[in-house]
């Protein structure tokens, strides 16, 4: 039996602190000049922006419980609520796009004419807080999926702002109120595509599938291929959190005996290859595959 060693994931305490203050005090701003400016977008996107401070307390708490040690009745610890994170930022963030989306839908059959330039400056400084923060979290949105939620929800409304604000521009000179729900019907699309494919990694990975950075194939390929095995079945690959990834395996050998220097060998390359820090081997013997030596044997 191998167990790869694993790297720690990175620590987001500070971004997550300053994201969630920021956004709160942006919220606050909005509601303010919302009122003044009789704007129900501005109202409206405070409403949306505070779904968003939500959604980054659910990522942050979920960085916080995959550090949880595992216990007798959690002997994985809590890695997987930074999945069940991301696929919860991912229906969040769906539900806010749709309210988004609807609300255009019903200013396009009667615009809201607004205090243009006070749309344009709340929205430019939406659009500041909002890229700020997302940049807090660019560095893992690749290939940390709790990381990416976080980072779509603030990267969606910086686009969001930027939009708001090309709208308030152009209905400053020329009243074309109906043109701001036109943008935002734009920057849904354009934010349903990301976020559709966070559900759909995020819901995979609650389902124990294979995560889509291991080639399962090239896995087995790499197993069935060592000089000392002759079989391999049983491989089950998962992931216990959204940055490790967990692998099993039956391996029918017909070296005797098998030594530790081989099992940390496979672990190490596994790990090195393939992205996977925590592997489980069960060696075992078949005298039928093992009469004609000890050629590899593929299945």
């Amino acid at each position: 039996m191998g167990h790869a060693h694993h790297h720690a994931p990175s620590n987001y305490n500070r971004a997550f602190a300053i994201g969630i203050s920021l956004n709160v005090l942006f919220v606050l701003i909005e509601v303010y000049y919302g009122l003044v400016a009789h704007s129900m977008a501005l109202l409206a996107d405070a409403g949306h922006n505070l779904g968003d401070v939500l959604g980054l307390i659910i990522a942050w708490g979920a960085t916080i419980l995959t550090l949880r040690k595992p216990t007798t009745q959690h002997t994985y610890g809590w890695r997987r609520s930074s999945i069940l994170a991301a696929l919860l930022n991912s229906l969040i963030l769906m539900l806010a796009i749709g309210a988004i989306a609807w609300e255009s839908i019903q200013r396009l059959s009667q615009p809201v004419a607004t205090e243009g330039l006070t749309v344009i400056i709340v929205a430019l400084l939406g659009a500041a807080i909002n890229t700020a923060t997302a940049l807090l979290f660019m560095k893992d949105s690749g290939h940390d999926l709790n990381i990416r939620g976080a980072y779509l929800h603030m990267a969606a409304d910086a686009a969001v702002s930027f939009g708001v604000a090309l709208g308030g521009v152009v209905m400053l000179f020329t009243a074309w109120f109906w043109l701001d729900s036109v943008i935002s019907l734009l920057i849904v699309g354009v934010i349903m595509i990301s976020t559709w494919q966070l559900f759909r990694q995020s819901l995979d990975l609650a389902m124990d599938a294979v995560p889509d950075h291991v080639d399962l194939p090239a896995v087995k390929s790499y197993l069935q291929n060592l000089p000392e095995i002759k079989e391999v079945h049983d491989l089950h690959i998962w992931a216990m959190s959204t940055t490790e990834t967990a692998l099993t395996a039956h391996l029918v050998h017909c070296v005797s005996p098998l030594d530790d220097q081989l099992t940390r060998a496979i672990s190490h390359e596994l790990q090195h290859r393939f992205q996977i820090q925590h592997t489980t081997l069960q060696f075992e013997t078949d005298a039928n595959l093992c009469q004609g030596g000890c050629e590899s044997h593929a299945v």
